[in-house]
């Protein structure tokens, strides 16, 4: 299975990323994602298949929580974070 999904920004957290299928309108997603997301900034439109490579999130991943849900939420990677913060104390 493929499809072609837009990729939005947080505005309100660095690194929350939103994944939608090409055409969703912002109104059709649940009220408490929008909440939490601030105004989204389209990052990219992108053609996914399990196959294809993403950075932080197996393309797979998203395309089945898409089908289940009808979005994909990544969240920022908090843990490797402070991981690099702590790396620049010592």
């Amino acid at each position: 299975m493929s499809c072609i999904v837009e990729i939005f920004a947080s505005s309100r957290r660095e690194g929350m990323y939103l994944y939608a299928p090409r055409g969703t309108a912002w109104e059709e997603l649940p009220e408490s994602l929008r909440a939490a997301f601030g105004a989204p900034r389209p990052v990219m439109t992108l053609a996914l298949t399990p196959e294809r490579r993403l950075a932080r999130v197996q393309a797979a991943e998203v395309i089945a929580a898409i089908g289940e849900k009808g979005f994909f939420l990544q969240m920022p990677p908090a843990h490797t974070d402070a991981l690099m913060r702590q790396r620049d104390d010592c």
